[in-house]
């Protein structure tokens, strides 16, 4: 038996021992009370609703362009195609690679830039015409069908786009490559949302009157083109450029 002198106080050992457990048990009590802030638990819900598939349909105009010998009479269709959205990227040309890479090396359609600066990838998505690249996959169950530019004879396009002469023209001599032609600020104003036009042919595909009538009627985009060689100031050839214009 040894003592213990705590507080002049004498203690004897089995005393000590038993003073030193409460302590220890009430520093765990002290211990299980206290405040940890809970971390932030993933929501689960939102884990497990990423992790299931948003299967999609993509319905794409088709058309034979060779005479099958054993569909001779096969007229274009909607052909169906079923996607997951979570295994490819949110725009329409998107599934249109996927479906050419994974599932159909049939399908064929243009694309180049992906960036909406390029107008290759102009088709008509849900009834719109627009870019494919730009286009953004509807989240919902409807079908997203895509179809080719209404009424769109590309060659008409091109000859139309030809005639305006869509090139800077002077009549004054001048070194060309050596000298600069300046604009003021307020003329090149006047072409602004011009420039900006890629000739994707989306606008001309929507007007009826291109429709019916495109081998009169130039449609929005040439006439647009047109108009910004009249508007710039370093043309020469304003006059020239209106006479041949269809009324």
């Amino acid at each position: 038996m040894f003592r213990v002198l705590t507080n002049t106080t004498t203690v004897t050992g089995g005393a000590c021992r038993s003073f030193i457990g409460q302590v220890r048990n009430t520093t765990a009590a002290a211990a299980t009370k206290i405040n940890v802030p809970d971390t932030k638990q993933p929501d689960m819900k939102h884990l497990k609703r990423e992790s299931q598939s948003r299967i999609k349909t993509i319905s794409i105009y088709r058309w034979i362009i060779y005479i099958n010998p054993e569909e001779p009479n096969k007229k274009p269709y909607l052909q169906d195609y079923k996607i997951d959205l979570n295994d490819c990227g949110p725009m329409v040309l998107d599934v249109l690679i996927k479906i050419k890479n994974e599932l159909d090396p049939t399908l064929a359609f243009r694309r180049s830039c992906r960036e909406g600066i390029c107008g290759s990838c102009s088709m008509n998505i849900d009834g719109r015409n627009t870019l494919a690249c730009i286009c953004k996959i509807d989240d919902s169950s409807k079908p997203l069908k895509i179809h080719p530019l209404p009424h769109m004879i590309l060659l008409i396009f091109i000859c139309n786009y030809k005639m305006i002469e869509p090139y800077l023209k002077r009549k004054t001599p001048t070194a060309v490559g050596n000298k600069q032609l300046f604009q003021s600020v307020e003329d090149r104003k006047k072409m602004d949302g011009m420039y900006e036009c890629i000739l994707c042919a989306c606008c001309s595909t929507s007007c009826p009157s291109y429709w019916w009538n495109s081998d009169k009627y130039l449609g929005p985009a040439v006439l647009m083109q047109a108009y910004k060689w009249i508007v710039d100031s370093r043309d020469e050839y304003t006059k020239e450029r209106l006479n041949p214009l269809p009324e």
